[in-house]
């Protein structure tokens, strides 16, 4: 069915982002029953108590690197870490939706205010930021136009947003039986980012 259409130290956010990556199966709530799409973009949008792990795969400019990879997300604020070889250690990227903190293996912090561009201007590398909680999901960013392709069971296949074309290629089944994304693959001009998803925690809320 093709259609178109708070901060913490470095060192303490680390820690804790190390053993909580240790945990091997998902926790925290199911998912309803997110099959049809439309209950699905609904559901997911909304959603906003997260967290998923696996591991990135990055190339850049002729050169690239493998590693571990792990988003919180906590309302509207994000906690990532990319970790890998050759001289990147851990990055470190914390946001709120208005001012992204980068900080890097040595421990240095900065602003960034436009985070693609800038990770690419310092690191020689980037990865899609802005939306790359909604790609995850399986759905696209709400806030912008994009252009969907869908596989035989109407499942999110493919999409370009925001100058990046996004490929998901297997999903996984995860707690209550809902289908996630478990490979996918964003490209730019300058940048192709590969993320095979592991572990996916869906959490409830402390009012729920």
């Amino acid at each position: 069915m093709p259609t178109r259409t708070d901060t913490r130290t470095p060192a303490l956010a680390l820690a804790i982002l190390v053993v909580a990556g240790c945990a091997a199966t998902e926790t925290g709530r199911e998912l309803p029953d997110i099959s049809a799409w439309e209950r699905r973009t609904a559901v997911l949008a909304a959603l906003d108590e997260f967290e998923f792990a696996g591991r990135i795969g990055v190339q850049a400019a002729g050169d690239g690197f493998n590693g571990r990879f792990r988003w919180e997300q906590d309302e509207s604020r994000f906690d990532a870490s990319i970790s890998g070889p050759l001289g990147i250690g851990t990055v470190l990227i914390q946001g709120d939706g208005r001012h992204v903190v980068v900080t890097d293996n040595d421990g240095e912090t900065v602003e960034m205010h436009d985070v693609e561009s800038e990770l690419y201007y310092r690191y020689g590398w980037t990865i899609p930021v802005s939306s790359l909680r909604f790609w995850a999901l399986g759905i696209p960013d709400p806030d912008m136009p994009a252009t969907t392709e869908f596989g035989a069971a109407g499942e999110l296949v493919r999409l370009d947003q925001a100058g990046w074309s996004v490929e998901i290629s297997r999903y996984r089944e995860v707690a209550g039986g809902q289908q996630m994304p478990g490979r996918l693959t964003a490209k730019n001009p300058r940048t192709s980012v590969r993320l095979v998803i592991d572990r996916w925690t869906f959490h409830e809320r402390p009012d729920a």
